[in-house]
C-alpha cells in the first residue's frame, strides 16, 4: 500500500471517529475528518436504507472534497457510513432515522423513553434488535467498495451502562449478557456493527493497495 494514501472519514461525530481510528490503526493510511475541510451543510439523508444513505453521503462529501484545494485531496478516498438501531417490535424503527429519532436535537434519554413507551404497547412482541452499519468508499464519484456490518441483540429492560454512546445502553448483546454500554471499547468493537464494517474496509484497503 502507498504510505501516502489518504482517507476522508465523513463524520463529525467524535465518538465514531475514535472508534474508526482504532479499527483502522493497522492500515498505513492517513485519516482525515470533516473538521479539516471548509464547513459544509450536511446532506439530506433521503435514502430508504442504510446502504442508500451511506452511498449518498460518500458521493456528497467526495464532491465537497474535490472543491477543496488541500494537497492530499486529489487522490483521497471518501469513506461514509450510515448506521442505526433496528427494533423488530417497532417495525424497524428507529432505523435510518436513528440519529434524528423524535427530532434532530432530542436527547438519548428522550429517545429511550419513547422507545420503551412504544414497546409497552406491544408487551408480547419479541425484543429482538440489531445495529446496522452500511459503509461506502468512493474516489471522486466512483464507488470503490461497499459493505454492511450487523450485530444481533435484544432491547434491555432498562438502559444500563455509562460507556459507549448513542443507543448502546439499551442494546443487550446476549453472548456478553451485558449492554454495549457496559463493556470495554475492545469488547464492543470485537462484535459491533461498525467493527465488522471497518474491518472489512481495512482488509479491502490492504488487498487493493489503495
Amino acid at each position: 500500500m502507498n504510505h501516502e494514501s489518504h482517507l476522508l472519514i465523513a463524520t463529525s461525530n467524535p465518538n465514531k471517529l475514535r472508534e474508526i481510528r482504532q479499527l483502522l490503526a493497522g492500515v498505513p493510511v492517513t485519516l482525515h475528518s470533516l473538521a479539516e475541510l471548509p464547513p459544509v451543510v450536511d446532506p439530506e439523508e433521503t435514502g430508504r436504507t442504510f446502504e442508500d444513505n451511506a452511498r449518498l453521503k460518500a458521493r456528497y462529501y467526495a464532491q465537497h472534497l474535490a472543491r477543496t484545494a488541500l494537497p492530499w485531496t486529489a487522490s483521497a478516498l471518501t469513506i461514509a457510513e450510515d448506521s442505526g438501531l433496528v427494533i423488530d417490535a417497532l417495525d424497524g424503527d428507529p432505523g435510518v432515522r436513528s440519529a434524528r429519532y423524535l427530532r434532530e436535537n432530542a436527547s438519548y434519554a428522550e429517545r429511550f423513553a419513547d422507545i420503551y413507551r412504544r414497546l409497552a404497547l406491544r408487551p408480547d412482541a419479541p425484543l429482538t434488535a440489531r445495529f446496522v452499519c452500511a459503509l461506502t468508499a468512493t474516489r471522486a464519484d466512483v464507488v470503490r467498495f461497499e459493505t454492511v456490518g450487523t450485530v444481533e441483540g435484544v432491547i434491555a429492560r432498562t438502559p444500563v451502562g455509562s460507556g459507549g454512546f448513542g443507543y448502546d445502553p439499551i442494546f443487550l448483546f446476549p453472548p456478553y449478557g451485558k449492554t454495549l454500554a457496559e463493556v470495554t471499547d475492545d469488547e464492543k468493537l470485537r462484535v459491533a456493527h461498525r467493527g465488522h464494517a471497518f474491518r472489512a474496509l481495512a482488509a479491502w484497503l490492504m488487498a487493493e493497495k489503495i
